[in-house]
Parts: structure tokens; C-alpha cells; sequence
């Protein structure tokens, strides 16, 4: 069903996407009584777009004001829809600077970590902008701390996993992320995909817990081709073994995961390196 009215302030619009299977839809969220932000343009389908469309100005006809849309981050199945919904609505598009760079429309308020959205209504609400990289480079969540409600963007799923890649991936940011996520005590997430998280703090530590498990299985199948006097292996040859949990099936992608931690650990020795 959707729209979802999930709180006073939170609607939840769920559309299509070309996003990492078995997720086949991104959410959107309009946040705000009066004054809206919408997040995530995120369908490039022109059904699911008119559909979106419909249910922004059934916002806007209800009495309240579009401000602007934001976007998590630069991945298709985020903004997607991005050059049709901000022109068709007359709205702006909001984003960090790393994401401005990237997603090719006019970005008209570029998002700091830390700063505050404030949208008026019977009772002002504040956002705080939290700048999350690891997923992407300006990935952002928005944090309501009066609520204890955080969108989570890409950080988390209820449906499906999230890919953390070697090229605009960051293992290590994303970690760092994941426990500044857990330190704020939400009592409900917001992610792009599947349905909102109650009690997320322990669904961030689970996740914290699995990279590291992930991680440690990487460095015990290093050292044993180490100890076996085995040339340095590539992320393919060792894929088997540091994911022989799952089906093979998900090797492609868990292939890249094997490639971001293997940067990870690169970067961590090289800091310990220059620390020593």
C-alpha cells in the first residue's frame, strides 16, 4: 500500500527501482507537517515517476509546502528520478557536495555534516544533516532527535544487503558510520529498502559485528597462504573461501566486499605503518 503514513510527521512512498536483488523498490519519505522535505528521487520508471508526482502534490493540495527533495546519495536506484521529479514539481534538490559531483542536475543547497533543517510547522522540526560515507562518498542520513528517528538512506536494509564496493566504497568510513549510527539510541529507522526498523541500534551493531566476523575470516585465510608460503592471493582466488557460507550465486557481488576489505586492510596497515 502506499503512501504509508507512518507517523505525524513521516510518509513513507515506496517505487520501483533498479536496485540490488532480492530489494526491487526504493523508499521515499516525506518528512514534515507543514514544510516537507522529500527524500530519495529515486525511480528512473515513468509510471512509477507520474505515480511519485501524484502523491507530492496530494502533499502540497493537503496545505503543505514542498521545500526541496534530497538525495542519500548518488546511486541510480536513489536518483533515478531525479531530473524529472525536481522539474516537473518546480522543487530543489538538496545533497553533500561529494553526490552534487556526481549526479549530473543542479544541486542547490549542498549538505554539511552536522548542519540543521529546521521546517516549520504547528511544531518546528529539526533534521540534522549526519554526513555517513562508506556506501558512497556523500552519503547523508537525517537525524530528528526530538522523534529518535534517523533515514537511513543506504547504511542499513530490512530487505536485501548493502554493498560496500572498492571503488566509491570505503570499508573502514562505513564501519566508523555504522557506530556513530548506533551511538544516537533511534527508536526507528528509516531505509531505502524494506520496511522501517524499530530498535535499529542493535540492527547497527549486527552489522558492525558481521563486517568483522567477515573481516577476520579475510585476514585467517590470508595468514594460512602466508603460512602455507603462498604468493600474496587475489580477491578471486580467496572469494570461495572467505564466503563459502553463502551461494555462489552472490559471489559477483560478494567478490567486490572481498576487494573493499582487502583496500580496508591495506589502508589500515599503511596507517600503522606511518603511526610507528
Amino acid at each position: 500500500m502506499r503512501p504509508r503514513e507512518l507517523s505525524r510527521s513521516i510518509a513513507l512512498f515506496a517505487t520501483r527501482t533498479p536496485t540490488l536483488l532480492p530489494a526491487t523498490h526504493t523508499n521515499s519519505y516525506a518528512l514534515g507537517t507543514r514544510e516537507v522535505l522529500l527524500v530519495e528521487p529515486a525511480t528512473p520508471y515513468g509510471d512509477e515517476q507520474r505515480a511519485w508526482i501524484e502523491w507530492a502534490r496530494g502533499l502540497a493540495a493537503n496545505g503543505r509546502r514542498l521545500v526541496a527533495i534530497v538525495a542519500t546519495h548518488h546511486h541510480l536506484d536513489h536518483v533515478g528520478g531525479v531530473r524529472e521529479l525536481t522539474r516537473t514539481l518546480d522543487v530543489p534538490l538538496w545533497a553533500h557536495a561529494e553526490t552534487a559531483s556526481r549526479v549530473g542536475v543542479p544541486v542547490a543547497r549542498v549538505l554539511v555534516d552536522g548542519e540543521a533543517i529546521t521546517l516549520d510547522g504547528v511544531v518546528p522540526e529539526q533534521w540534522q544533516v549526519l554526513h555517513t560515507p562508506g556506501h558512497a562518498p556523500g552519503h547523508v542520513c537525517l537525524w530528528n532527535a526530538d522523534e529518535r528517528a534517523v533515514v537511513v538512506g543506504d547504511m542499513v536494509a530490512s530487505v536485501g544487503t548493502i554493498l560496500i564496493g572498492p571503488v566509491d566504497g570505503d570499508m573502514r568510513a562505513y564501519l566508523e558510520q555504522l557506530d556513530r549510527l548506533a551511538c544516537l539510541d533511534a527508536r526507528l529507522a528509516l531505509p531505502a529498502h524494506g520496511e522501517p526498523i524499530d530498535r535499529p541500534t542493535e540492527l547497527f551493531r549486527y552489522y558492525i559485528a558481521h563486517r568483522q566476523m567477515r573481516e577476520a575470516k579475510f585476514v585467517a585465510v590470508l595468514a594460512a597462504h602466508r603460512a602455507a608460503g603462498s604468493v600474496a592471493p587475489t580477491a578471486e582466488e580467496i572469494l570461495s573461501e572467505v564466503y563459502d557460507d553463502v551461494p555462489r550465486t552472490t559471489w559477483p557481488i560478494a567478490l567486490l566486499s572481498v576487494q573493499a576489505h582487502m583496500k580496508k586492510l591495506d589502508d589500515d596497515a599503511l596507517a600503522s605503518r606511518r603511526a610507528s
